[in-house]
């Protein structure tokens, strides 16, 4: 009976969506993404965000931030999964920044002359507490989640909570013994209207030798295939990082350049990003589309963000004293932001220049289609008039 009186109910879930879907409008999201591999480094209280958020021009709808090795990788921490202490640190700090820097857009549009009186009724929701009012909407942390050194925080404008639901967490281990957590993912996905979203953050295997790069591909087919989200027996939701509506993928992937190391430096010096690229193994991963079949990179116009000298724009290893052996690291764009399948369009990829680790953080806009029900899109266009 219980077995019956399911099936009815998720024939009609989907009979609606159906009906729903041919009843939808599109409207567009700004969406943040960035991505920082900080080496193990506890974030000072004065560090400042505003360079990594990228908040001087105009503020995203969505902040997705994920970082790796944010406590060092040795033997005693990778089989603690949490450290509550150091990602509460990173969220104080991008709470202040989100927060600040929409405090002081409203204050300057004000002096201008523009009026920012709106208020935005907020009601409980899902796992959201929101029953406060505001007279302007502010952001608001809706997952945080930490597997060992990899860590993924998704920030969103609070007239925004009530329509995000069926928020999942899946998290991969492909490290030691290929199951502990030094490597692998932290997915999150989410139902924003009646449009869903994957965001993948990870940390691929390191190293520069041969054999390395079938190891990266290796831990993307296990990521792939691994992850899997809750399920909900009376709604059709995607469990698969691929049967999502916009996935976008971001992270330390630690793909290298395919070229002798003095041929790298010596190009880097130059900045010949082209001739780099073309040596690049993600770009030729998704040129072949075999690992990354079907994903896409917006074209890469800055320098590779990995392996500088601590608190320094040197890169690692070229000035070294004559005689002092240390383990080369050659430059790479280790650290990337992709995406798989429509409804999405990149405006900018740029990286940001904070010298706390040996790794620079990259960043990118995007502009996400979102499908809105007819009469929940009047709302929707309210909310970002």
């Amino acid at each position: 009976m219980w077995l019956a009186l399911a099936a009815n109910k998720i024939l009609e879930d989907r009979q609606n969506h159906d009906y729903q879907t041919s009843s939808a409008q599109i409207q567009n999201l700004t969406l943040f993404v960035s991505s920082w591999n900080v080496g193990g480094i506890a974030p000072p209280s004065e560090l400042n965000m505003e360079d990594l958020l990228h908040t001087e021009n105009n503020l995203a709808d969505i902040y997705v931030l994920g970082f790796q090795e944010i406590v060092p990788l040795n033997a005693g921490n990778i089989l603690v999964q949490e450290n509550t202490s150091i990602s509460m640190q990173w969220n104080s700090l991008i709470r202040a920044a989100l927060n600040k820097t929409h405090a002081i857009s409203l204050h300057h549009k004000a002096e201008l002359g523009e009026s920012h009186q709106k208020v935005y009724p907020l009601k409980r929701e899902g796992s959201f507490t929101t029953s406060k009012t505001s007279n302007s909407p502010h952001f608001e942390c809706i997952i945080s989640k930490q597997m060992v050194g990899i860590f993924i925080t998704i920030w969103a404008r609070s007239p925004l909570l009530p329509s995000i639901r069926h928020i999942s967490v899946s998290s991969v281990g492909c490290g030691i013994f290929g199951c502990l957590g030094n490597k692998g993912s932290v997915s999150v996905r989410f139902c924003l209207h009646e449009t869903s979203f994957c965001f993948v953050c990870s940390h691929l295997a390191s190293g520069g030798k041969e054999g390395d790069k079938r190891e990266r591909n290796a831990n993307v087919s296990q990521i792939l295939s691994r992850t899997q989200f809750s399920s909900d027996p009376f709604q059709c939701l995607p469990r698969k990082i691929l049967q999502h509506d916009r996935v976008i993928w971001l992270g330390d992937l630690n793909y290298r350049i395919g070229l002798p190391e003095p041929t790298t430096r010596s190009l880097v010096t130059d900045k010949q990003w082209s001739a780099l690229l073309q040596n690049d193994e993600l770009k030729a991963e998704l040129r072949e589309g075999c690992t990354f079949e079907g994903w896409n990179e917006e074209d890469i116009q800055f320098a590779p963000t990995y392996k500088y000298n601590l608190d320094s724009d040197d890169y690692y290893g070229c000035n070294n004293q004559k005689g002092k052996k240390e383990k080369n690291r050659t430059p790479a764009w280790c650290d990337r932001i992709i995406w798989f399948g429509k409804g999405l369009k990149q405006r900018q990829y740029s990286r940001g220049e904070s010298t706390l680790s040996d790794h620079r953080p990259v960043r990118a806009f995007f502009t996400a289609e979102v499908n809105v029900q007819c009469q929940s899109t009047e709302n929707f266009v309210k909310l970002f008039s």
